[in-house]
């Protein structure tokens, strides 16, 4: 009786000093994924956390529930991981599901292992992000990383890009920007479409002292919150809108619709726009719909009720193919009312194949007319159209060529992977790429004097800005006259 009561008595205490490690452990890995239903206070991260052990793996669980709804109308298609309804049919994938979810979603390019050098990548290569742009972005990339480790690499080592998927997702730039500084180490980060991915990953970059150059985010915080780490190479959203105003107001145009996004680039955009119209004796209308929108059959009814003279369209990417191809259908697309499309109309393969109708369509094209062209702009746009098949090197593909380059140039400079060193480095850099001559006129090198406005702190002073316009269908985008300014015109707009 004693050995039992012993026995017992030491099985008590056993389980004692087990229990309060099982309370604080991290949920175990499933054995397989699972079907889950919705209910109130609910949110993705929430749910990553409880079946995954980690908030940041939510996306996981968006991208397995939209591969699930391609067969099965059952579960719910999710467009916006911020957004989940109740009731809604959703998959939890298992553990090992996630993670190779997330190998797939992070890609390398360069030397893998062994002693390289880490620069991280942002990026949208899934919905509702711009697909298009990111897909360019990463074939851009990856010529600068062989050009940088054909030239002996950084730091006499190979160079090495850490690629991680943002979806255009402002939550998820700041998970994607944190695992590339806690988990894969990298020195410098690069790249990025989306605004509202800037804005969060740059406080991000920010908090842990990461030099950051970004490369086609435009809104005008990304540099104005003067960040010592910070760097753009892109245009201003205020700057494009002071364009794409004096455009419209040449015209003699008085009165227009803006059809923008409800994000941190097109909310902006959208305001900026509308300002400087204003002060040119032009009015402007704004009609919002969030990124990822497939059915505008509503907003286009209303903005045929206020009989615009001209539309500018600042939804981006695919979405914005959504919009231009059913305003052609409802009678006020470009071929009915003069419209400024967004600047991803310079994919000409995507554009013509969502918006068939969209000829005389007018866009954005940032970098050098093909007639001012550098030594380093056609090496470049020569690789790029032989590696992607495309039949033009699209501005943000620039962006991104240069965006990498110009970083590993600065480590180089630098002679040293120390953030500071970096910094440094930037700011007094001078790189020949494919936009021309890239520079940072202010920063605190040069702190910018009473009377210019912060928006310029790390900011490339110098990037060209035209506007082209598609004069036939199925028109290779390389191929569209530029239309404005006239210092770069090619040819008269052509009005519907």
């Amino acid at each position: 009786m004693k050995k039992h009561l012993l026995k017992l008595m030491v099985l008590i205490a056993i389980l004692m000093l087990i229990v309060p490690v099982a309370a604080v452990a991290a949920p175990p890995a499933q054995d397989g994924g699972q079907d889950y239903v919705v209910v109130a206070d609910d949110w993705l991260s929430k749910l990553a956390d409880k079946f995954l052990g980690d908030i940041f793996a939510y996306p996981a669980i968006t991208y397995y529930t939209n591969q699930k709804n391609a067969d099965d109308s059952s579960y719910a298609k999710i467009k916006n991981s911020d957004e989940i309804e109740v009731g809604w049919k959703i998959y939890i994938p298992s553990s090992e599901e996630a993670q190779a979810y997330f190998d797939g979603q992070t890609s390398t390019a360069g030397a893998t292992g062994g002693d390289t050098i880490k620069i991280g990548a942002l990026a949208p290569l899934s919905a509702p992000g711009s697909v298009t742009g990111g897909e360019a972005m990463k074939i851009a990339m990856e010529i600068a990383v062989e050009e940088v480790n054909a030239a002996g690499g950084v730091l006499g080592k190979p160079v090495e890009m850490i690629l991680v998927d943002t979806e255009g997702l402002p939550e998820r730039g700041t998970a994607a920007m944190e695992r590339l500084i806690d988990q894969e180490k990298v020195v410098g980060v690069v790249g990025e479409y989306h605004s509202a991915v800037g804005l969060t990953a740059k406080e991000v970059a920010h908090a842990n002292g990461m030099p950051t150059v970004f490369a086609e985010t435009w809104n005008d915080k990304i540099t104005s919150v003067q960040y010592p780490e910070v760097f753009r190479i892109a245009p201003m959203s205020s700057e494009v809108a002071a364009i794409h105003s004096n455009f419209i107001a040449s015209l003699g145009v008085k009165r227009i619709v803006i059809m923008t996004e409800n994000t941190g680039y097109g909310i902006p955009a959208a305001e900026q726009t509308t300002a400087a119209l204003a002060d040119l004796g032009v009015e402007a209308v704004t009609f919002n719909a969030d990124i990822g929108t497939e059915d505008f059959s509503g907003i286009i009814e209303r903005i045929k009720a206020e009989n615009p003279e001209m539309i500018l369209v600042t939804l981006t990417g695919e979405t914005s193919f959504n919009f231009e191809q059913q305003a052609a259908e409802a009678g006020i697309g470009p071929q009915d009312v003069p419209m400024i499309c967004n600047q991803v109309a310079a994919d000409n393969e995507a554009f013509w194949a969502n918006v068939p109708d969209g000829n005389l369509c007018v866009f954005t094209r940032i970098g050098l007319p093909l007639s001012l062209y550098t030594p380093e702009t056609t090496a470049f746009v020569d690789k790029y159209i032989a590696r992607s098949g495309r039949s033009v090197a699209e501005s943000y593909a620039m962006e991104a060529y240069d965006s990498f380059k110009l970083m590993a140039q600065a480590i180089n400079e630098a002679g040293s992977t120390d953030s500071t060193a970096i910094i440094n480095a930037l700011e007094n850099i001078s790189y020949a790429g494919a936009l021309g001559n890239i520079y940072f006129k202010y920063g605190t090198h040069n702190p910018i004097p009473e009377g210019v406005d912060a928006k310029w702190w790390h900011q490339f002073p110098d990037p060209a800005v035209t506007l082209v316009q598609y004069q036939k269908v199925g028109q290779a985008s390389a191929d569209a006259p530029v239309v404005y300014p006239d210092t770069y015109k090619t040819a008269d707009l052509i009005r519907p």
